[in-house]
């Protein structure tokens, strides 16, 4: 991958919760670049530290959690050279959550589409009054010039009659709908990243899709980089260009995503791959009673501290002295194409020898 374009960049993120019955270690050394335009899927199990990655990027870490290592670099002129002025770089880890600086970015520059619509508006004030609120915060409009920037982006997500809408309350609308005016209250400072966090999870299969065509146009009208969060790999087919896969804290596949669904490399990736329902395996199975393929065991304890790779209890190609001992090293194994696994060891070797 080129350094081109570069928007945000996540280094040795660690993010830990300090709780009575021990520590949870949900992000535990992550590396992501983030880049304009673009959208970075991420993907993994429930509990693999996704949303806390992107609520470590937002500073909205819930207590007793906290940022105890790593660097959060958000560039708020894009990225192009070295010679980038330091004024335009803003270390977000350096940033107190509650700070101005902080509140001047969080739902501007970058906005988040949380998992549940019904969750992330308040039930008591109407849809308009929320997003005026937005508007209002970040920007130096009248109230009246608010409601028609309101109403604007409330058609912009293609909800019917937003001069009506706007002055409905959540509860009004119906799933699909609530989603629409989350994305639009995101979209209402015009933001260089979106994040969305499963945002279409909710919602039945039709409104996923409109749901998904709706964020891909308005990726191109405002030019903004998207960091999609989701444990659903065919909508990461569907909307990212690069893909990173997380299992307990920790990227252990990133690349593009031909590459991902080509020749996915870390046995995790594989086993998630053959999970998903294939045609071609649905009608040879007909009239046969086989299960589909599972990833065996149960993630680990969330307190427990495994040994060496710690998808190694649960690995198929597990290799005994090795991956239970020695913590795998990110490897390069194509141009763009990383991999944390003991597996690609030789070819790292190979690589430094030459």
């Amino acid at each position: 991958m080129t350094t081109d374009n570069v928007l945000a960049e996540i280094k040795n993120l660690h993010t830990y919760f300090y709780l009575p019955e021990g520590i949870v270690r949900a992000v535990d050394g992550v590396d992501l670049t983030i880049r304009a335009g673009r959208t970075l899927g991420i993907v993994g199990e429930s509990g693999c530290g996704k949303s806390i990655t992107a609520l470590s990027l937002m500073q909205l870490v819930p207590s007793p959690g906290r940022i105890i290592e790593g660097e959060i670099t958000y560039y708020k002129t894009i990225h192009k050279t070295a010679a980038t002025s330091t004024s335009d770089v803003i270390e977000i880890t350096k940033l107190k959550p509650n700070s101005p600086e902080m509140r001047a970015i969080r739902g501007n520059q970058i906005s988040m589409v949380f998992q549940e619509p019904m969750a992330a508006m308040l039930p008591v004030r109407t849809v308009g009054a929320q997003i005026m609120e937005a508007i209002m915060l970040h920007q130096k409009v009248s109230k009246a010039e608010a409601r028609e920037r309101a109403i604007d982006i409330l058609a912009r997500v293609k909800l019917p009659n937003p001069d009506r809408i706007v002055d409905t309350y959540p509860f009004q609308l119906s799933g699909g709908m609530r989603q629409r005016a989350v994305i639009a209250m995101a979209l209402s400072c015009n933001p260089n990243l979106l994040i969305a966090d499963e945002p279409t999870t909710a919602l039945d299969v039709t409104t996923e899709a409109q749901i998904l065509d709706l964020m891909r146009a308005l990726q191109k009208e405002f030019n903004m980089a998207i960091m999609y969060i989701t444990h659903n790999l065919g909508v990461i087919a569907e909307m990212a260009q690069e893909v990173a896969v997380m299992y307990l804290g920790k990227v252990v596949e990133e690349t593009d995503v031909t590459s991902l669904f080509r020749n996915p490399l870390h046995p995790y990736t594989q086993a998630l791959l053959r999970s998903i329902p294939q045609l071609d395996d649905v009608m040879a199975r007909a009239g046969k009673k086989k299960r589909l393929e599972t990833i065996r065991g149960m993630i680990p304890d969330p307190y427990s501290v495994l040994p060496g790779c710690t998808f190694h209890p649960r690995c198929p190609q597990y290799m005994e002295g090795v991956c239970n001992k020695a913590i795998p090293e990110v490897i390069e194994v194509e141009p763009g194409h990383t991999v944390r696994c003991h597996l690609y060891a030789a070819h790292s070797a190979r690589a430094q020898a030459s």
